[in-house]
């Protein structure tokens, strides 16, 4: 996924009960050719930035195409699919910013 830093993306998801959400996008993979996206509620990634560890947790969804052929997003039902998407994530997530690396 190509973003420029400065630019985040959100997106209004619905819930099975029909109540809207706000979502900032922080991740996408192609894993198998499928798509997945990791995301966090938009109001905690703000309480994040205020928190000293700057951390909170996300969702992963996969896209899909529903019975229209619209896409959507769904929810990872599969334990083992599940698995291997977040730990995918985890260490996209975990790699560590070297901030003393000199620019060339």
């Amino acid at each position: 996924m190509d973003t420029n830093n400065n630019e985040r993306e959100f997106y209004t998801l619905t819930d099975e009960e029909g109540n809207e959400i706000e979502f900032e996008l922080i991740g996408a993979a192609e894993i198998k050719g499928v798509t997945y996206y990791a995301m966090i509620p938009a109001d905690a990634a703000d309480k994040a930035q205020e928190e000293e560890n700057g951390f909170c947790e996300y969702v992963i969804l996969r896209a899909e195409k529903d019975e229209d052929g619209a896409d959507s997003l769904v929810t990872i039902d599969d334990d083992e699919e599940f698995d291997d998407v977040a730990d995918y994530f985890d260490d996209l997530f975990s790699e560590e910013i070297d901030y003393d690396a000199t620019e060339n």
